[in-house]
């Protein structure tokens, strides 16, 4: 029968056992075990805190940490669990010595909890501490224990343990109470944090000193006579102070941060590529420059450093410190504004590298008139003709309308977005002609991109080792983040959207210092090293921009108001580019100047028109070009006229004897460009009059219409009294001194000298103008005049 009894205990004891194991490994652990919203760090690669954005529960969590640094991991075993690393998740000595503290109290003084059941109390939601809760914690801490290594398990703990108030985890507690990383903690700073997840609310820095410090003391002394340091370094430790109030957590980049966190990177620690020097000193400038604007009403300013050849960022300034009012919060490097004169580059090297334009070749600088749209240069001056590079960095608005008209804007629109302009969301009608002048949006962080891409190419053609980040299109982005790919240049498939001769034309360019005349001072930002660098201002004085680079750095600069608001004087070469070059002395620079010699080639052309040489061409140079001009046309300016023997007049064989015609090279402007160009080129002559009684039958045109042009539509305001305007015509003779005799619908109105201005009273409807001048030239065209608008 006692057998039978036996037997029976055993199986029941079998079962019970086996049921047991069943529940145990039924039983869930919290999944995830810490389902808790984290705050948003950056720090720098070298591991400095450099912002922090606090958690949606208001509590500063930094993100889990990787590992623990030894002092604190060191103090905090010996203080919390001196034998994590050998039980299993339940150490029976400290619950029995637990137990015995207690009962002999007669309250609570000690507990038996190791660092794996707190760790479960945590992810429970801290309990009440009842019996059952106790039980069931150790149950699910052995659990634990068989699911978790060590090591995970200790992370986890550092990671979510109260430091007081809201301060939870060592990394915020590390930064809230002493301003460090935790791996640069001493031991009393260790031991002090060490602490205070035990009694965090009664234990509290600021309050309760002499109880803190015992509990830290006694933890060092008994660090000290386990031999982890001297008794000198004891009594050093022991005199250093608690730690106060918390410290406030750097913000050295909240832009930054907040790109981040709509990048998806929220709750998480971030290590972005910023030089946390660079970016301290970036910031101060960008600060005192936009200070210094203040006075004309101009409260805001960004800057943005990016590495060029890495696409690393290493400066972000998102905005300057102002007033709530003045929308400091915006980030104007990713907020989208006109861009103003900032694509004029990109269609220089579009022209070039389609045969279109030569760096040198002279273009058309006078008024032009387009339905709806009468660009003007940003001072008001014609130049008539200017060589396409002066263009390019006088940032003459004319030139570059007619250069796009003729590349096609279409053509361009597609062509930029290739380059990576996405925000040119629109179709190309949209845009127009006005998108080389501002009529587009881009950001900051775009345009400094692009330009940064066209960078990437050209110095990719002399070294194949660079490697950069890339988007879908093959288009390099820069990067914020450290632990962003790579991918090397070599291994992409046509990368390049411009021939590297085009972009090494274009850099060539932007390195030259002619600004108009509202710009004095340039020479100022003269350096040992050349920088590429344009401007750009918006319709309005809404936006100045500078953008440039050094061949190490691109730097991009945005000043003006958040809010849109514009201001006189806000202009990119005032407002803008001087703070591009402080930033710019900070920074080391590569001179970038080699030559793409397998797209290049020398060239001989005119001086005067920039274009290849014509047998009449007398003002000769070589020059290295990209080998993309080789079929273009050759000057087209120069022409050889025939002078009677006195050199005063044009002849030609009706009227002169052959043998005694002097022949002549002459660089000979349309009318329309030569009437603007000899004010700015008083050496400049037309070609001389033709000798009464020759045949004129062939010699080119004389005469040209500036405004309208033929079958143009003509708007005229109506007055108060309910008549029409007046409207101003005017005209272009290549003599300055000949006249021209204006005719309307066959009614004579009046002639005009020099100046051909004349103030034209016209009904609507179709009308026909009649020019002619002294030496019988005609001009006839049809026009419209629509009335009012």
């Amino acid at each position: 029968m006692k057998k039978k009894i036996t037997k029976i205990l055993k199986n029941r004891l079998v079962q019970l056992l086996l049921l047991g194991s069943i529940l145990f490994l039924l039983l869930p652990l919290p999944d995830p075990l810490f389902d808790q919203p984290y705050t948003t760090t950056i720090e720098s690669a070298d591991g400095q805190l450099m912002g922090a954005r606090i958690a949606d529960d208001g509590q500063w969590r930094f993100p889990r940490v990787d590992s623990l640094p030894t002092k604190f991991e060191t103090a905090l075993l010996h203080f919390e669990d001196e034998y994590f690393y050998y039980h299993f998740g339940v150490n029976p000595i400290s619950i029995f010595k637990a137990f015995i503290t207690n009962v002999k109290s007669g309250s609570i003084k000690r507990g038996g909890s190791t660092l794996s059941m707190q760790v479960i109390r945590m992810a429970r939601g801290n309990q009440p501490r009842t019996i059952f809760q106790k039980l069931w914690e150790t149950v699910l801490a052995i659990k634990l224990e068989l699911l978790y290594a060590k090591n995970e398990i200790l992370m986890l703990y550092a990671s979510h343990a109260p430091f007081g108030g809201n301060v939870v985890g060592i990394s915020a507690a590390s930064w809230r109470y002493f301003n460090r990383a935790p791996e640069r903690l001493s031991w009393a700073e260790a031991a002090a944090l060490a602490v205070l997840p035990n009694q965090p609310s009664i234990i509290f820095p600021g309050k309760n000193d002499q109880a803190y410090k015992g509990k830290r003391d006694l933890l060092l002394t008994k660090l000290h006579q386990n031999g982890y340091f001297d008794a000198t370094t004891l009594t050093l430790a022991k005199a250093e102070e608690l730690p106060g109030q918390p410290h406030d957590l750097p913000q050295l980049a909240p832009h930054l941060l907040g790109q981040l966190i709509k990048d998806g990177k929220k709750g998480l620690r971030n290590q972005v590529t910023l030089d946390v020097s660079l970016q301290n000193t970036v910031t101060r400038l960008t600060e005192n420059h936009v200070q210094q604007l203040n006075a004309n009403y101009i409260f805001n300013g960004a800057a943005l450093v990016v590495e060029l050849l890495s696409g690393e960022t290493k400066a972000y300034v998102g905005n300057v410190n102002a007033e709530e009012i003045h929308s400091p919060s915006v980030d104007v490097i990713q907020a989208k504004r006109s861009t103003g004169s900032l694509l004029k580059p990109f269609l220089y090297a579009a022209a070039i590298d389609e045969g279109q334009l030569s760096p040198k070749q002279l273009l058309g600088d006078y008024p032009v008139f387009f339905e709806g749209f009468a660009p003007r240069n940003f001072d008001l001056q014609y130049h008539g003709a200017v060589h396409a590079d002066e263009a390019l960095t006088r940032s003459l608005n004319l030139p570059f309308v007619m250069l796009l008209k003729e590349y096609g804007y279409q053509k361009f629109h597609q062509k930029l977005q290739r380059i990576g302009m996405k925000s040119l969301d629109k179709p190309a009608d949209h845009y127009g002609l006005s998108m080389i002048l501002g009529g587009a949006e881009s950001s900051l962080d775009e345009l400094v991109n692009m330009y940064a891409n066209l960078y990437r190419v050209y110095r990719h053609s002399f070294d194949q080792s660079i490697t950069a980040q890339y988007d879908a299109d093959n288009y390099i982005q820069h990067q914020y983040l450290t632990n962003q790919a790579v991918t090397p240049l070599a291994t992409m498939q046509n990368p390049e959207e411009l021939s590297v001769a085009s972009i090494w034309s274009m850099f060539q360019a932007m390195k030259g210092l002619h600004r108009p005349e509202d710009f004095a001072g340039w020479e100022q930002f003269r350096s040992s090293t050349p920088i590429s660098w344009k401007t750009g201002t918006s319709f309005g004085f809404r936006d100045a921009w500078a953008i440039g680079l050094n061949g190490r750095y691109v730097v991009g600069v945005w000043v003006g108001n958040a809010d849109g608001e514009g201001r006189p004087g806000l202009v990119g070469g005032k407002a803008a580019a001087p703070l591009m070059f402080q930033i710019f002395e900070q920074l080391e620079s590569d001179p970038f100047d080699e030559v793409p010699t397998s797209e290049t080639q020398v060239f001989e052309i005119c001086k005067e028109s920039g274009q290849k040489v014509n047998p009449n061409c007398e003002n000769k140079e070589e020059v290295s070009l990209p080998i993309t001009i080789e079929n273009s046309a050759a000057c087209s300016f120069h022409q050889l006229i025939h002078l009677d023997k006195t050199q005063t007049y044009q002849v030609n064989s009706s009227c002169y004897d052959v043998n005694q015609m002097i022949h002549k090279s002459w660089f000979a402007l349309p009318p329309v460009q030569a009437w603007y160009y000899r004010q700015y080129n008083t050496d400049y002559q037309s070609p001389p009059k033709f000798l009464a009684g020759c045949d004129q039958s062939s010699k080119t045109t004389t005469l040209e219409m500036i405004y309208p042009k033929p079958n143009a539509k003509v708007y005229i305001p109506k007055e108060l009294d309910g008549t029409y305007g007046q409207t101003i015509f005017e005209a272009a003779h290549s003599d300055t001194k000949e006249t021209i005799y204006w005719h309307l619908d066959g009614i004579y109105l009046g002639s005009t000298k020099r100046v051909h201005q004349l103030g034209l009273f016209t009904k609507p409807g179709q009308h026909e103008l009649h020019l002619l001048d002294g030496q019988g030239q005609e001009l006839n065209f049809r026009f419209e005049v629509m009335g009012e608008r």
